[in-house]
């Protein structure tokens, strides 16, 4: 079973995101994130997007989108920009906090775009934004380069094939490495024991719904699991057992009830 994406070009519509000279981020997003998924497509990842045209949907609305659609990942391409004229330049991406595949996602993106030519400003932990908090599964904010950099710009409109093929090859840079590509069930990390942390059981998927909500409010990234005989609210698919640890404390500190889970290979 092919493991999916959700591919997210940031901004749109009424939302133009960064504007410089007349440049807008929402134009580039799109027509670069286009690029990504046709590059993946063609690998055999299952591809599916926020959007494919110049329309507005909310951050969080996104998030909503790919929890719904039940992908393995989701990934959302933006420009950055400073007030600064002749401010930095270079490529950054984002994530909730720096632990786990989408850590890894980040770092191997980064090291592709720095092969084109952009420089590598790093990876950086951005719990507070929306498409990264209440995202149910690993997710990656790709800031590809300053919109108002001259060096940045002539990089991204030279080259913008070779920048969509190096953000798809680290993308499939970390599946491969996951062992989560050519076998498998969707969603399920490959080549060991792994750990869920597990906050609640239920017959009635509303009251499994419910502590879900309640779950995503103090920006734990719950999520529903009905492929058994109960509904059950969990957070996370850890390889490190000391990461499944401190989400359980996390869950227990903000007054609920949780207990880790161990999965076979």
């Amino acid at each position: 079973m092919p493991y999916s994406i959700m591919l997210d070009a940031g901004h749109g519509g009424k939302d133009p995101g960064a504007v410089s000279a007349g440049r807008q981020e929402k134009d580039d997003t799109l027509r670069l994130m286009l690029m990504v998924g046709e590059i993946l497509q063609d690998r055999g990842v299952d591809v599916e997007y926020t959007r494919t045209t110049d329309i507005y949907e909310t951050p969080v609305e996104k998030a909503m989108e790919a929890n719904a659609a039940g992908v393995d990942y989701f990934v959302s391409i933006h420009r950055n920009s400073t007030p600064d004229e002749k401010g930095p330049s270079g490529v950054e991406s984002l994530v909730y906090d720096l632990s786990g595949v989408k850590y890894e996602m980040a770092q191997d993106i980064n090291e592709q775009l720095e092969a084109v030519g952009f420089v590598n400003r790093g990876v950086q932990a951005r719990p507070n934004l929306a498409v990264l908090r209440r995202t149910k599964m690993p997710a990656v904010l790709v800031e590809v380069g300053f919109i108002n950099s001259d060096t940045d710009n002539q990089l991204l409109d030279e080259n913008m094939r070779d920048i969509a093929e190096a953000i798809a090859e680290g993308i499939l840079d970390t599946l491969e490495y996951e062992g989560e590509l050519g076998g498998g069930t969707a969603g399920t990390l490959q080549g060991g024991p792994h750990y869920r942390v597990q906050a609640g059981a239920y017959r009635n998927r509303t009251y499994a719904q419910r502590l879900m909500e309640e779950l995503m409010e103090y920006d734990i990234p719950a999520y529903i699991d009905d492929s058994g005989p109960f509904y059950l609210v969990q957070i996370g698919d850890y390889r490190d057992l000391d990461e499944a640890a401190a989400m359980e404390q996390r869950v227990k500190r903000a007054g609920y009830p949780a207990v880790i889970v161990k999965l076979p290979s």
